[in-house]
């Protein structure tokens, strides 16, 4: 079942307000603070998007709301995705699902990335399989949106502060309902075209 913006404006309201893992925010403080740090940047809408909603599979189940669910990771970069693909174009999906990625990535190619993880980031980092190989991290970064993924990451691992002002809820649904009503105009153009 897809989900709609009313859909998503409803969990990230309702179920937001939990807190994110064993940081000093909750979810929806998390994703608000996420999204106006890819704002501030000068990131295009689709980016802005996915900074909101790149953590969405933790409030879509319930095993994915914590980072340790017996030991094992929620694959919530996974979760949303099949709830989010007809609403919204590659350029949010892509960057959600390589968000984790890019952690493993960083903690490889960057020195003293994993020092300034926080501690939450770290446990659930090591549930998440740990930093990539060179190996690895080279096919990582030859993805698509790779790029855009490694700052949606960087804006993640920023956007843990505690009592940080953002722009209003309202203000990044605009931006998401933009970036929708966008897709569904391609996507009836892309169909429309005849074959």
């Amino acid at each position: 079942m897809a989900l709609t913006l009313i859909d998503i404006a409803h969990l990230l309201v309702t179920r937001g307000k939990e807190q994110y893992g064993g940081e000093a925010v909750s979810q929806l403080e998390h994703a608000l603070q996420c999204a106006h740090l890819a704002e501030l940047a000068g990131e295009t809408p689709q980016t802005v998007a996915a900074a909101l909603l790149h953590d969405i599979g933790h409030l879509l189940a319930p095993e994915c709301r914590t980072a340790d669910n017996a030991g094992r990771d929620g694959l919530h970069q996974y979760v949303a995705l099949p709830f989010l693909r007809g609403l919204l174009p590659p350029a949010v999906l892509e960057p959600i699902r390589l968000h984790v990625d890019a952690k493993r990535y960083l903690c490889t190619m960057e020195n003293g990335y994993w020092n300034a993880l926080s501690p939450a980031s770290k446990h659930s980092l090591e549930l998440q399989g740990g930093a990539y190989s060179v190996e690895q991290a080279v096919h990582f970064a030859s993805q698509p949106f790779a790029q855009e993924a490694i700052r949606l990451r960087r804006y993640d691992d920023a956007a843990k502060v505690a009592g940080r002002e953002t722009p209003a809820f309202e203000h990044f649904m605009r931006t998401l309902a933009t970036v929708t009503a966008r897709h569904a105009l391609a996507s009836q153009s892309t169909a429309a075209e005849p074959a």
